[in-house]
């Protein structure tokens, strides 16, 4: 059994290597294969630029906080106004 097992993936491996080389013989595959590389580096830039963003929540939920309680305090209590005369 287990040599069967061995020969098996020993032909499903020369069956995958096979195909690899055909795919890379294929024309055209070298620009797809620039374009997946590409597309690697637009996700990697994607992803350091969107990093920050949890961050910004916090940040932003915290001043909405504030403006909310500076919003329900009295107006005059805040300020003390005097008239010159």
């Amino acid at each position: 059994m287990a040599d069967r097992n061995k020969d098996l993936l020993g032909r499903l491996a020369d069956l995958s290597e096979e195909a690899v080389q055909r795919l890379a013989d294929a024309p055209g595959a070298d620009r797809a294969l620039q374009a997946l590389k590409a597309l690697g580096d637009k996700v990697d830039e994607l992803q350091r630029r969107t990093r920050g963003f949890e961050e910004l929540e916090s940040r932003l939920s915290a001043l909405e906080k504030k403006v909310s309680a500076l919003s329900k305090s009295p107006a005059g209590a805040s300020r003390s106004t005097t008239k010159k005369t």
